[in-house]
């Protein structure tokens, strides 16, 4: 799937993912590879990109809460801000 994780200040990962684990405002969830069509708002906390695998590398963000939108196999992750781990 592709995903674009998307800052008041630019983009900060844009790219292919096997999969996206986020906190929404209500707990974290996981959206994987040819995921339903939804739109979730997220909370402040941490952002984890799976890049080949569910036990693959990964890359870590902090965010400040903001909204995520799944839609053809497209992610697009709109946050307040973030900071890579």
């Amino acid at each position: 799937m592709k995903l674009n994780i998307l800052t008041p200040e630019g983009s900060i990962y844009s790219g292919d993912a096997f999969g996206v684990q986020m906190p929404g405002v209500t707990g974290s969830f996981e959206v994987l590879n040819k995921h339903a069509p939804m739109i979730a708002a997220l909370g402040e906390g941490k952002l984890k990109v799976l890049q080949g695998s569910l036990t693959g590398p990964a890359t870590f963000y902090n965010i400040q809460g903001g909204f995520v939108e799944v839609l053809n196999n497209n992610v697009t992750v709109l946050v307040e801000g973030a900071s890579k781990i």
